[in-house]
């Protein structure tokens, strides 16, 4: 039996993937000292984690509106021909404008998470999408206002099965 990466992830790891998770600019001196692991061990720790994909990079969390990016959309699309999934899922890849690109199921192929400047520059983008070889179909939701919006995970479930697990 193979054991998952997941499997191997203790309690010690996913503490270290949680402060990270809240602050990416933590050093490793600090995550070293709220883990009770030396700053090297944690350094190790989070090269396995990279290595592995968990992490999958760093980034600063920018504010849309600030950087001239007023506009949120959610935009459905469908595609007729499943010979052109991959080719229009590689396209948006190439599209700045277009933050998230999700395969679904249901009445659309697609569902893509835009940004634009304005309605002039999301109506472009519609156009460019619409021009893709296969779309057949777009449907547009603009985002009035968010609540939520986060890329963070809840890892405190994983944090106490791994301690009852050790208890056992």
């Amino acid at each position: 039996m193979r054991l998952r990466f997941l499997d191997m992830i203790d309690q010690i790891d996913l503490k270290i993937l949680s402060i990270l998770q809240n602050s990416g600019r933590s050093r490793l001196a600090d995550i070293a000292e709220e883990v009770v692991l030396s700053a090297p061990a944690v350094f190790e720790r989070v090269k396995k984690l990279e290595a592995n994909g968990v992490i999958k990079g760093y980034q600063a969390l920018l504010d849309g509106k600030k950087v001239g990016k007023d506009i949120t959309a959610f935009i459905g699309v469908s595609i007729g021909n499943q010979q052109d999934i991959d080719k229009f899922a590689t396209q948006m890849l190439r599209n700045p404008d277009v933050l998230e690109c999700h395969h679904i199921t249901g009445d659309e192929s697609f569902i893509l998470k835009v940004k634009s400047a304005n309605t002039t520059s999301l109506e472009k983008l519609l156009g460019e999408i619409r021009s893709v070889q296969g779309v057949t179909r777009t449907v547009t939701r603009v985002v009035l206002s968010t609540a939520k919006e986060s890329q963070m995970f809840d890892l405190s479930e994983g944090i106490t099965e791994s301690q009852n697990s050790k208890r056992k």
